[in-house]
């Protein structure tokens, strides 16, 4: 298991520890969070039940840094059970006046009284969300091509793709990037299984530590909904009545799914237009991992390769995935962009340093990648380089093509297969 640890955010996570004092990691359950927290930590807490969180509220209010002595880092697991453990090591903190002390993590936004808070632990904590694991991780892209690269200046790219076919590909969607998943790749049965365990663990009890509550059926409908919609900008009005669900049931359930790391939207990109023209801000729907959308189908690797629209989408949700954490190692986010024009944009990279990349994605097909291209330069000129600066990079993020290479108007095309970060 250790070979197929999240090491991208694994990275991260020791960066984030030599610059704060704690550092706070939440994500999806299955993603690894605690057996990445503890290759790093020297001691632990384990709150794995009510019963050991009452133990430590207790010795909290006797002694408020009785359980953080030890040797550091100091891991504390699903910390949100006993949110006491806020002010404590925010005070310890800063009595110690160290970086890397604690790491705290937790399955879900804790939804809990913050009213006896007393620092909101800006300048003490740092923030680390982490995902299932990239294809890079995972050992299924060769990493050919370094986005880190392209937006330090590189010019040309090339890489041949190992997972061209398109049946393997379909695969990878269908299985995700769970750990678990990744370690039995061998058995496609078993890899494939943990996204539908996964699924049908949303809304039971031990996925619902702090509250939420679930109608299983109606859970299901919604899920299907999203599903269906992913890759859109679907309004949540629709996809209640899609769901046949009532709008406050479909707004209650994705605020509870975004909570637990199920669903994740992509916010609009705002960037300054040479035209006045207006941009949509509604956001695109996606799931955390391409796996949850595929399960709540109920669909597999070969529906999708009858089905090539549909894997057009969740191949879609694939690269987001990857995107997303490689742009966070890159100190970066990733936003859509789209205008009352129709003219889009999959995913824009935006570093904090300013500087951005524009990424269209297709399965695959010479007529999709060159109308992809033509996309991308279209929307190159439409910005106002004067105050935002060119774009780092034109890139065609593809499925079944079996190099990358760099066309002659200078887009990349480049395999999911052939990125890192």
């Amino acid at each position: 298991m250790s070979n197929y640890l999240p090491r991208l955010l694994d990275e991260l996570l020791d960066f984030k520890l030599q610059t704060k004092g704690a550092v706070v990691i939440e994500g999806a359950k299955w993603c690894g969070k605690t057996t990445t927290a503890k290759k790093r930590a020297a001691s632990s807490i384990i709150i794995n039940s009510s019963e050991v969180g009452k133990e430590i509220k207790a010795a909290i209010e006797i002694q408020y840094n009785s359980v953080l002595r030890g040797k550091t880092p100091r891991l504390i697991d699903e910390w949100q059970v006993v949110p006491e453990l806020w002010n404590a090591v925010r005070i310890e903190v800063d009595e110690r006046g160290e970086f890397g002390q604690f790491i705290l993590t937790g399955s879900v936004s804790p939804e809990v009284d913050r009213s006896g808070y007393t620092h909101s632990g800006v300048g003490r904590f740092a923030w680390l969300t982490m995902r299932p694991m990239t294809l890079f991780e995972s050992s299924d892209s060769t990493g050919d091509v370094s986005l880190s690269s392209l937006f330090n200046g590189q010019d040309q790219v090339e890489g041949a793709n190992p997972s061209a076919d398109i049946s393997k590909l379909a695969f990878l969607t269908c299985r995700g990037g769970w750990p678990i998943a990744c370690v039995n790749t061998n058995n496609e049965k078993i890899a494939l299984a943990q996204a539908y365990d996964y699924v049908n663990a949303i809304g039971k009890r031990d996925d619902n530590k702090q509250g939420e509550s679930f109608n299983r059926i109606l859970l299901r409908n919604f899920l299907r909904s999203y599903a269906r919609n992913i890759g859109t900008p679907t309004s949540l009005q629709r996809v209640a009545q899609d769901s046949r669900i009532n709008e406050e049931t479909a707004y209650s359930y994705h605020l509870k799914l975004s909570s637990l790391f199920v669903i994740e939207d992509m916010e609009a990109w705002n960037p300054n237009l040479r035209s006045k023209v207006a941009i949509r801000s509604t956001p695109t729907r996606y799931f955390v991992d391409s796996s949850i959308a595929t399960a709540s189908l109920g669909i597999g690797p070969d529906d999708l390769c009858n089905d090539l629209k549909t894997f057009g989408f969740m191949f879609e949700n694939l690269c987001v995935r990857d995107l997303r954490v490689y742009s966070q190692l890159l100190d970066g986010e990733v936003f859509h962009f789209r205008d009352k024009t129709g003219l889009e944009c999959d995913a824009v990279i935006h570093l904090y340093n300013g500087a951005y990349g524009l990424v269209e994605i297709k399965l695959g097909g010479a007529t999709a990648i060159e109308q992809a291209a033509t996309n991308l330069q279209k929307l190159a000129t439409k910005i106002d380089s004067d105050s935002m600066g060119k774009p780092a990079f034109l890139m065609v993020l593809t499925g079944s093509s079996q190099f990358a290479y760099t066309r002659k108007d200078g887009v990349h095309v480049v395999p999911i297969t052939c990125l890192k970060p």
